[in-house]
C-alpha cells in the first residue's frame, strides 16, 4: 500500500479550540492533535474529551488527521482508546526507544479497531525518535509493526541528550537525520523532518533552508508547529516546475531510444540512462500525487463553502 502523501504535518494542541477552529483552513496535507508536550499534565485527561470533535473539525478541509499520544504507560492506554474513532488516519507515537514500544502499541490498535468496528489495520503509526538510545535501535523500530507509515527525529530533544545548542546549518542532527532516512528508505517507510528546527517559529527563511537540507537528504515531508510554516513545506516537499520539465523531457527521450533499442540517450550534453531515466518517472509521480492532495483539499473547502 502506497504511504500517505504529508508534505506538511501541523502539530497542535487539542485543548486550544481557536486553532482546531482554524486547522481545515491552514492548508497542511496532515494536522496532529496533540495530547502530549503542548497540552498541560493537568488537563490531559479532559483534552481526551475533545479528540472525536476536534477530528472532525481539523478535517473539513481535507486534511488527514493524526492523533499524537502520550508515550507513558500511565497515559498511553486511555490516549488510544479516544485516539482510536472514525476519522483518525494515524497516531503519531512519541518518545519511541524500541521496537517493543511500536508492538505493544500496534497491539493495542488492533484490539480497539475490532472493538469498534473499524477496518484493521486502518489506524497508521507515524514514529517519533527522539533520543540517541532510539537512533540505535532504529532498524528494530522500523520492522517492528506494517503500520508505520512515517518516521521524524524529534530534533530538539535529540539535541538536548547531545547537549549541544541548535546550530545554523542543523551540523550536530545531520549523522542521525541521515540515517534515519536511509533507515525508512529500505523499509519503504517515509522519512519526515528539517535539518534545522522546527522551534524558530519566526525565522521563516532559515525554516525553508532547513527543510530544503532535508530533502536534499531524502526526506518527503515535515511535520511544523505554526501555521506559517506549512507553505514552505507544501513548496519544497513539491517537485519545482523547472524539475518537472525536466523530468518531462528526460522520460520523452529515453523512451524515444528505447524505441530504437538504445539503454542510453544524451540530452543537453549528459548521458540519461535507467536510473536517471527512473528518478525522472519518481518526479512526475510525485507531482501527480500532490495534484490529487491539493484536489482534495480544495474540493473539502469548496463543500464548506471556503474557496481558500
Amino acid at each position: 500500500m502506497k504511504n500517505s502523501l504529508h508534505r506538511s504535518m501541523l502539530i497542535l494542541p487539542i485543548h486550544v479550540r481557536q486553532f482546531v477552529d482554524k486547522a481545515h483552513l491552514r492548508g497542511a496535507d496532515a494536522v496532529v492533535l496533540d495530547l502530549e508536550d503542548a497540552v498541560p499534565p493537568a488537563e490531559k485527561q479532559a483534552a481526551r474529551r475533545f479528540v472525536e470533535e476536534s477530528v472532525q473539525l481539523v478535517g473539513r478541509g481535507g486534511a488527514d488527521v493524526l492523533v499524537r499520544v502520550n508515550n507513558d504507560p500511565g497515559l498511553i492506554t486511555d490516549d488510544l482508546q479516544a485516539s482510536v474513532c472514525p476519522g483518525v488516519n494515524g497516531v503519531f507515537l512519541p518518545k519511541v526507544e524500541s521496537a517493543n514500544d511500536v508492538s505493544r502499541v500496534g497491539a493495542r490498535l488492533a484490539e480497539l479497531e475490532a472493538a469498534k468496528g473499524m477496518p484493521a489495520g486502518g489506524i497508521k503509526l507515524s514514529i517519533h525518535v527522539e533520543s540517541p538510545a532510539g537512533l540505535l535501535k532504529i532498524q528494530e523500530i522500523a520492522a517492528a509493526s506494517p503500520r508505520i507509515e512515517s518516521m521524524s527525529l524529534g530534533m530538539d530533544d535529540y539535541r538536548l541528550e547531545l547537549g549541544v545548542e541548535p546550530s545554523e546549518d542543523g551540523i550536530e542532527v545531520l549523522f542521525p537525520l541521515s540515517l534515519m532516512i536511509t533507515v525508512c528508505k529500505a523499509h519503504g517507510i517515509s522519512p519526515l523532518g528539517i535539518l534545522g528546527s522546527v522551534a524558530r517559529v519566526r525565522d521563516l527563511d532559515g525554516f525553508e533552508r532547513a527543510a530544503e537540507r532535508a530533502r536534499q537528504l531524502g526526506c518527503v515531508g515535515a511535520f511544523c508547529v505554526h501555521p506559517d510554516q506549512v507553505a514552505i513545506l507544501n513548496r519544497v516537499f513539491s517537485p519545482s516546475p523547472r524539475d518537472v520539465e525536466h523530468a518531462r523531457r528526460v522520460v520523452a527521450a529515453f523512451e524515444e531510444g528505447s524505441k530504437v533499442g538504445r539503454a542510453a540517450v544524451t540530452l543537453d550534453g549528459g548521458m540519461v540512462d535507467t536510473p536517471i531515466y527512473k528518478r525522472a518517472q519518481v518526479v512526475l509521480e510525485r507531482l501527480e500525487a500532490v495534484g490529487e492532495v491539493e484536489r482534495r483539499k480544495r474540493e473539502a473547502l469548496e463543500r464548506l463553502g471556503n474557496p481558500n
